[in-house]
């Protein structure tokens, strides 16, 4: 087991890593819309927020020299299913012609007030 740090996403807030490398995958905590800079949630609506959750992912996954096109498994979490069309398009832009298993989940709350957490599982 490798753990795996990014400074170019943020920092762990609690007892967890940004990801955990296990043979050949590596798992991804979620991701929410912090600006690794301010640690603060980035301001703006559902658009603005997915763009940071994908830059956050991309980050994590750069440190281990992986990209969006080794993620193999996606799970999102959204506080309000009536943003699903704008998460979505923006994902389906970030990912491209990839195309990774997803769940997609409305929760109640995510920390910090965000909308939107991504998690996923990348194949090294």
């Amino acid at each position: 087991m490798e753990i795996i740090q990014s400074n170019a996403a943020p920092a762990a807030v609690g007892p967890y890593s940004q990801a955990v490398q296990v043979g050949h995958l590596l798992f991804c905590s979620g991701q929410i819309p912090v600006d690794p800079e301010t640690k603060a949630i980035v301001e703006g609506d559902i658009h603005v927020q997915v763009e940071q959750v994908l830059k956050n992912i991309s980050a994590v996954l750069s440190a281990a020299n992986l990209t969006l096109n080794n993620v193999v498994k996606a799970t999102v979490f959204m506080v309000d299913l009536k943003d699903f069309p704008v998460m979505n398009g923006l994902y389906a832009q970030a990912f491209g012609d990839h195309k990774p298993a997803r769940s997609t989940i409305q929760v109640a709350a995510l920390p910090l007030g965000a909308r939107v957490e991504i998690e996923v599982i990348a194949e090294l």
